[in-house]
């Protein structure tokens, strides 16, 4: 079997450039990292379900190759630059998935453009309760900005039993947790890179959690085919939240990988590939009703 072509492209937005990764054909599926993250996050799982699929995986603005200019970093920003990236690359609609914050920006989007949303997958998901690891609430006290580049220098990142040292002390597990932390870390050395991070950081969590909670909204996708996984070891966002999304989205799907941490895509990259094919080729897509919206609103 010739092996999977992953096409690494860009384009320009607003003035701004988008970078993303693309593979496949087939129904599309839009592929959204979390902070600090890339779409490099995203290969294993394209690599796997590009034979049945068309997998788009952008570098948000502010992280990866894409630009990273000053401006609104918010969820809305966000979900509204991806609807700009899809319209540009003639994708009428699409299966959402996001990891972390990632996840978070895909409920965004779903409420913002429910008639581009055919499913929702949450991995993970940021969102969706306070809770969520001190490293990152400690990100957001006043003055990180001067401690960041200290900790994503060249000489700490060449340290790299040291880091995994460190972050194994604060909880993470050996494997995707500590590498995707280190590798995100690492990114902040560039200072454009370190005030988008700051600034998205900020946009939805503070020195006592997350601010930005989805709950309220959850009944509004009662009728979009919903996918949750989570791994059951997560030590940045608890999988009690895989819970209250499961109970706040009627008929969900909910997926708790026992071994799995917080990147359940790359601890076990072939399970998760199976699931998220499963659940796309077996669930019909969701069509927005605006009479239905209206209705549930005026509950």
């Amino acid at each position: 079997m010739p092996k999977t072509q992953i096409r690494e492209e860009e384009l320009e937005l607003h003035g701004h450039s988008v970078s993303y990764r693309i593979a496949g054909e087939g129904p599309p599926i839009l592929l959204i990292h979390g902070v600090a993250g890339s779409s490099l996050q995203w290969e294993p799982v394209m690599r796997l379900l590009a034979r049945d699929y068309t997998l788009l995986a952008p570098d948000l603005l502010g992280h990866g190759r894409s630009a990273k200019p000053r401006g609104d970093y918010s969820l809305g920003a966000y979900a509204a630059g991806l609807r700009d990236l899809t319209v540009a690359l003639g994708i009428d609609d699409a299966t959402v998935a996001g990891h972390s914050l990632g996840g978070g920006i895909a409920l965004q989007f779903a409420y913002q453009f429910p008639e581009r949303t055919n499913r929702l997958v949450l991995v993970s998901s940021g969102g969706l309760g306070r809770e969520v690891h001190f490293l990152l609430r400690a990100a957001t006290l006043p003055g990180s900005e001067l401690v960041l580049p200290l900790i994503s220098n060249n000489r700490v990142r060449d340290a790299g039993t040291a880091v995994s040292g460190f972050l194994g002390r604060l909880g993470l597990r050996a494997g995707p947790d500590i590498a995707e932390f280190a590798r995100g870390y690492g990114t902040l050395a560039d200072g454009d890179a370190r005030r988008a991070f700051l600034h998205t950081l900020r946009a939805v969590i503070d020195p006592g959690g997350q601010r930005v909670n989805a709950t309220d909204r959850l009944y509004l996708a009662e009728d979009v085919p919903t996918l949750i996984v989570w791994g059951r070891r997560d030590p940045i966002i608890p999988v009690s939240h895989a819970g209250t999304a499961n109970r706040g989205m009627p008929g969900s799907r909910l997926e708790v990988f026992d071994d799995a941490g917080h990147f359940p895509q790359l601890d076990e990259p072939d399970r998760f590939a199976d699931v998220l094919g499963e659940f796309v080729s077996t669930s019909e897509p969701a069509h927005a009703d605006a009479a239905q919206m209206r209705a549930r609103l005026a509950q």
